[in-house]
């Protein structure tokens, strides 16, 4: 008969095993939560909506935020931190504005759209300097952006702005069509960003930086890690996503106007943490923003098919799934501990 000392090594797995395993049965868990929501939701469109199981809806959610989806990408670099960017939809609105003023006075669209991205790189790189070299409090230093380039919009024009260059009207309406579907080029482009940022998390040195001053600043420093120019760099991503999320928008929306992407800062935010990034930092995915841009579009198409709901249901299923899933972070989190 085998003793219990010698059965007990082979039949049950060393502590560290298993809180690993808890660990990683945890580390995905939000972003399951996130991906069983969507799949209930389109469940629910498709049983009560004819045309609903069309594959060109889900495009349509695609095609209708693509320029959320690549703000919603630079903020998940924030938030990773453990910060937040509450500039972003003024940074794009003030975009369109210098995209329809600078076209309208017959500057080229080459020139245009890299002043463009320079321009949200610039107001993302000035608030990251003011966060590490004068220890502004995020929420304050991107406050104090957001007015700045909000007001910098109606100093340009307090009316809208439309567009009638050829090259962007041309971008504007051109279809990318695969199997009887289609995608535009601003979902081409904010694909190709997810692509991008996703690889620069998961493989670059970078990343890893990013994921270490979310999860603990003094760590990171200790480990001789570059905090401040990590956190210098992510509101600068910030900046550039919202530059480039500008200009998609103009190709939506053919104008530039100064009330253009109003609460867009909160509709990003508000899809990086129903994609399972943590608030705190430190924890999150990319393809979790993917998936909480999708949840945030299919609440809209939900409303549209319906018919007879307010847009306003919209902002109270965000703002009830934004409640859960903060919920679920900090009930993920106390477990971890």
């Amino acid at each position: 008969m085998m003793d219990l000392d010698t059965r007990l090594p082979t039949e049950q797995p060393p502590v560290a095993a298993r809180v690993r395993r808890f660990a990683l049965r945890h580390k995905y868990l939000p972003v399951t939560a996130t991906a069983v929501l969507i799949s209930l939701m389109y469940g629910l469109g498709v049983i009560n909506y004819s045309g609903f199981s069309d594959t060109q809806i889900v495009l349509n959610i695609f095609i209708d935020n693509a320029f959320l989806l690549v703000v919603a990408v630079g903020m998940t670099f924030v938030i990773l931190t453990g910060g937040i960017d509450l500039s972003v939809g003024a940074v794009v609105a003030l975009t369109t504005m210098v995209v329809a003023l600078l076209l309208e006075n017959g500057w080229p669209a080459a020139v245009v759209l890299p002043v463009a991205l320079l321009m949200g790189a610039t107001i993302g790189l000035g608030m990251g300097l003011m966060i590490h070299y004068f220890e502004v409090q995020p929420f304050i230093a991107t406050l104090a952006g957001m007015f700045l380039a909000r007001g910098l919009c109606y100093v340009i024009s307090t009316e809208s702005i439309g567009i009638d260059d050829p090259f962007w009207e041309r971008v504007a309406n051109a279809q990318i069509w695969f199997g009887g579907w289609f995608i535009t080029i601003s979902v081409l482009v904010a694909l190709v960003v997810v692509l991008i940022a996703a690889y620069v998390l998961a493989y670059t040195k970078f990343g890893r930086d990013v994921y270490a001053v979310g999860g603990n600043p003094q760590s990171a420093m200790l480990m001789g890690l570059r905090v401040g120019r990590t956190r210098i760099a992510v509101y600068t991503i910030s900046g550039l996503c919202s530059g480039l999320g500008g200009v998609l928008l103009s190709f939506y929306m053919l104008s530039g106007y100064g009330l253009h992407a109003s609460g867009m800062e909160l509709d990003a935010i508000a899809a990086v943490v129903i994609g399972g990034t943590l608030l705190t930092g430190g924890s999150g995915y990319l393809l979790g923003t993917v998936l909480g841009v999708l949840v945030l579009g299919l609440i809209q198409t939900i409303i549209t098919f319906q018919g007879d709901l307010s847009s306003w249901w919209t902002k109270i299923f965000i703002g009830l799934f934004l409640f859960v899933f903060i919920v679920l972070q900090r009930a993920v989190t106390r477990r971890r501990r």
